[in-house]
């Protein structure tokens, strides 16, 4: 069975990557387009190059290594398809394959930042019944 080619909106990967940034805005989601619209941050046009320079790399054949960003914010546009992300959550850094399904995500959104709580029993010293829980 033949792989179903990836549509975003109706255009392929190859006609997103041949689009213009301003076509590119008006097809995506609206907090995304917001975001596009009043233009990159710094710490984005950073990336950005950098997104460049890896791309530019992974076309001559070269070996390269993910991109280490602290820029969750970043919405996640065609060039950034196909290269590895090591995106940091507030304690480390998470290693993120970019796919086409991600188009129009922020790459934030595929790091988890909140660690499960997991409650046990009080330490020494927590409360007054504590006192009487024997140290092992």
């Amino acid at each position: 069975m033949a792989k179903k080619e990836f549509k975003y909106k109706g255009y392929t990967l190859d006609d997103l990557m041949a689009m213009s940034m301003d076509d590119l805005v008006k097809i995506m989601p609206s907090d995304i387009r917001g975001s596009l619209s009043k233009g990159f941050t710094e710490s984005q046009k950073k990336l950005m190059k950098t997104i460049r320079k890896r791309r530019k790399a992974l076309g001559k054949g070269q070996n390269i290594k993910p991109i280490r960003t602290h820029c969750r914010d970043m919405p996640i546009i065609p060039e950034m398809v196909g290269l590895d992300f090591m995106i940091y959550n507030g304690k480390e850094f998470i290693k993120v394959n970019i796919q086409p399904e991600m188009l129009g995500h922020y790459l934030g959104e595929f790091t988890y930042n909140r660690a499960i709580v997991k409650h046990r029993s009080p330490g020494v010293g927590a409360t007054r019944s504590s006192l009487f829980v024997p140290i092992r």
